[in-house]
């Protein structure tokens, strides 16, 4: 018997979901792994699934105008500047009317085309899910809307009244964490309105691997490895991840290594020919990272924002790799002591984590025994039932 398929609930019949989201794979995130993980699911537990989505915004590369999985059918949009995006993110209103007015016209005509199919609108964020609703107003269809991120609404008012407006007109909005359920709770949503569902990752592609052969395999044989895996962007901490190399530059049996792509690429690139310590590997496919993490002794996310749910812990826990966590947003809710450490985002204190986990294997070793246990209680597929349960619930 497939192990996967235990979890699986049977569904009656094929219910139609249309998922609206600015990014889906190829293009690589967080959010694109999860609505892999997210699509996968409904598509095994009898769910008819469309998405309308970009082609990659933020990722080199193009996929498919209009591809075919199962049962799921995905339409890419073709949209101006690449790599716009990332220089966008600091203005909400310049990035909202980047990516929402075309995402609104293809994912109308789409919804026109599939309108007897679909029962429910699932949209991604916020720009979609103002397009959401106004669909699931149009076509008469529920809306469901998930907000993947921190927005420090205190300090931004303009954004809070917007949030509300919106948010108040989906039938259902589902926070990934605590700390995100609270800030939308700030909002004044009704009661029953506001759910939360924990990110979950495929634990049968995410699990330990032989160290030693991974480290082989990856030429990090004999090193004591630290990872960092995430979009090269200043708010992630790949400056400070630098800093800390930097540091540690004496301990010759330390190897930092860097998964990703972005606009510090150039950064990384100059840090690693010229530090022996640093090896670059550029952005590495989803299902290549298994081996990174298994390589890896520890995984460090120095996030120095308020980091929405971070996946690269879901993963790396999954593996089995400890990691060393900023304080930051809801990274404090993925981990405890048994599994890793929280820190002040600095590279001082990195490295006196990292020194400290080399010359300690036994704290390593206790809470590398811990990971894979921790993960498979907290980040299973079990989690996805909480979101086919907005499917499925009254509006």
């Amino acid at each position: 018997m497939n192990p996967r398929a235990v979890s699986v609930p049977q569904k009656a019949a094929r219910q139609g979901i249309l998922i609206l989201s600015p990014f889906f794979s190829p293009n690589i995130g967080g959010v694109e792994t999860h609505l892999n993980n997210l699509t996968d699911y409904l598509d095994r537990t009898g769910y008819k699934v469309y998405v309308v989505t970009y082609q990659p915004l933020t990722t080199p590369g193009k996929a498919p105008a209009l591809e075919m999985m199962n049962h799921t059918e995905i339409f890419r949009i073709g949209w101006i500047g690449y790599g716009l995006f990332n220089r966008l993110e600091s203005s909400f209103l310049v990035e909202f009317l980047y990516l929402t007015p075309v995402l609104f016209l293809f994912s109308f005509f789409n919804l026109l085309r599939i309108r007897r199919q679909v029962d429910v609108i699932h949209a991604q964020g916020l720009n979609a899910g103002l397009i959401g609703i106004l669909l699931s107003r149009i076509f008469r269809k529920k809306s469901v809307t998930t907000i993947h991120a921190i927005y420090n609404l205190e300090n931004r008012h303009m954004l809070s009244r917007l949030m509300r407006i919106v948010l108040s007109q989906s039938d259902i909005v589902l926070a990934t964490a605590r700390k995100s359920e609270r800030e939308l709770e700030g909002l004044g949503l009704r009661a029953g309105k506001l759910r939360m569902f924990t990110y979950w990752v495929d634990q049968e592609v995410f699990r330990p691997m032989n160290k030693v052969e991974c480290k082989g395999n990856l030429g990090l044989s004999d090193y004591f490895v630290v990872l960092f895996v995430g979009r090269l962007l200043e708010i992630k901490g790949i400056t400070e991840f630098l800093g800390m190399a930097k540091k540690l530059s004496n301990e010759t049996n330390l190897k930092f290594v860097v998964a990703g792509d972005g606009p510090c690429r150039n950064l990384v690139e100059r840090a690693s020919v010229h530090s022996s310590n640093i090896a670059f590997r550029g952005p590495v496919l989803n299902s290549d990272l298994p081996s990174y993490y298994s390589a890896a002794d520890v995984v460090v996310v120095p996030s120095l924002y308020e980091e929405g749910f971070a996946r690269v812990i879901v993963e790396a826990l999954s593996c089995g790799t400890p990691v060393i966590g900023s304080n930051r947003g809801c990274i404090p809710e993925e981990l405890n002591s048994s599994v890793g450490v929280l820190i002040e985002p600095k590279s001082e204190e990195m490295a006196t984590e990292v020194l400290r986990l080399l010359k300690n294997k036994d704290d390593l070793l206790r809470m590398t025994r811990n990971c894979r246990p921790y993960a498979e209680v907290h980040f299973s597929e079990k989690n996805a039932e909480a979101v086919l349960e907005t499917y499925a619930s009254k509006r």
